[in-house]
């Protein structure tokens, strides 16, 4: 029987950038359809949960990085400590049968504040590399969900409390690996889906229009481009794109992303751990551009765990020019078996259950029940 209520909610504990958001509405998914309440601690940032028909209650906990100058440090600490109250006095009004972080500093409160009052913890690692949340909490926690096979920061005492669940993703985006890859043949159009998160990233906006624009015009009359773009980048980049009459989609914001994904042949973007996973389930394709300043690197080794079963490329920004882009696309323009190759062995990746697989973890730590040691 499931230990799920309305009445004593399930507490999701997370950042608010997408790379947190996107596993927390999975998982929240899973567990409304289960019959769970669902409340969310988040700090100020954490907007795209109140939008949300699945979440009950969102409460905005303070919370900041530890990162930078001495002032900012102490600035965190007042900051986290003050969330830490703010936690305490929530847990104890909710009292949620378990609460689960997804890692970002905002997590940081709420998951501290429930292994000091006894509320049973789960914490979800995204990345294959330990964020700093995640690592001040998992000796603390009781259990350690993973996404990637290997991951590494784990201390080596926790070890014992890792269970490989995989990334959950929404449930739009997983339906679209159920589906056949778009027909590609050397006549077909190339549809191609260049994105970089939330905000956008500069560096695709400069170089992937300048590299399609290098192709001969017989390969550009067959490219078909759904991009999006910065607000001050947009027309810039339409600019370049009507210049070689390529067919073009542009915009700041996708809000229904799985209708692109699901037409796209291939995909160019960050290497975030939900993004990834997401375009594992859609079984997509991808060019993955890691961003060179993410802490610890991580999205380098997100897009290393992955390319090497061939379901996609990983170019280091420094090596992401014209010339290297533009040859990838003429190359899987000329082989399109390339793709489709590709496509397959994401399929072979995908976790179709791992929301499901979260949710069990989450009710058997709710139950007292021992989970711990399945990927250590």
């Amino acid at each position: 029987m499931t230990i799920l209520t309305q009445s004593r909610p399930i507490v999701l504990a997370a950042g608010g950038t997408g790379g947190h958001v996107y596993p927390a509405l999975a998982l929240a998914e899973t567990l409304h359809r289960r019959g769970g309440g669902i409340a969310v601690a988040t700090d100020d940032r954490g907007t795209a949960f109140s939008d949300e028909k699945l979440i009950d209650q969102v409460h905005h906990v303070k919370a900041a990085t530890l990162a930078g100058s001495a002032a900012g440090k102490v600035k965190g600490l007042t900051l986290l400590a003050i969330g830490l109250l703010q936690a305490r006095a929530l847990l104890k009004r909710l009292k949620p049968i378990v609460a689960v972080g997804f890692g970002g500093y905002p997590s940081v409160p709420t998951m501290f504040a429930a292994t000091q009052v006894g509320i049973p913890t789960v914490i979800h690692e995204q990345n294959a590399i330990v964020g700093r949340a995640n690592r001040l909490l998992a000796s603390r926690v009781g259990t350690i969900a993973t996404s990637f096979d290997r991951v590494s920061g784990i201390p080596p005492k926790s070890t014992i409390k890792v269970v490989l669940t995989g990334n959950p993703v929404r449930e739009a985006i997983s339906a679209i690996g159920e589906t056949s890859y778009p027909k590609l043949d050397l006549t077909s159009k190339l549809n191609v889906l260049i994105f970089g998160g939330s905000q956008g990233a500069r560096v695709l906006s400069e170089i992937v229009p300048k590299a399609l624009l290098a192709l001969p015009s017989a390969q550009r009359s067959r490219l078909a481009v759904m991009q999006q773009c910065r607000p001050e980048d947009l027309e810039k980049v339409r600019a370049v794109y009507e210049a070689g009459s390529i067919q073009t989609t542009l915009k700041s914001y996708f809000p229904n992303m799985h209708k692109q994904l699901s037409q796209a042949h291939l995909v160019i973007c960050r290497a975030g751990a939900s993004t990834i996973s997401e375009l594992i389930a859609a079984k997509r394709p991808a060019m993955f551009v890691p961003y060179p300043n993410a802490t610890d690197d991580h999205q380098t080794a997100n897009a290393n765990a992955i390319a090497g079963c061939g379901s996609s490329w990983c170019v280091p920004e420094p090596s992401f020019t014209i010339e290297k882009v533009s040859n990838h696309i003429s190359t899987f323009m000329e082989n399109p078996a390339l793709l489709i190759n590709a496509a397959k062995s994401a399929g072979c990746l995908r976790k179709p259950d791992a929301a499901e697989h979260l949710a069990d973890v989450v009710e058997a730590a709710g139950a007292g029940l021992a989970t711990q040691g399945a990927a250590a």
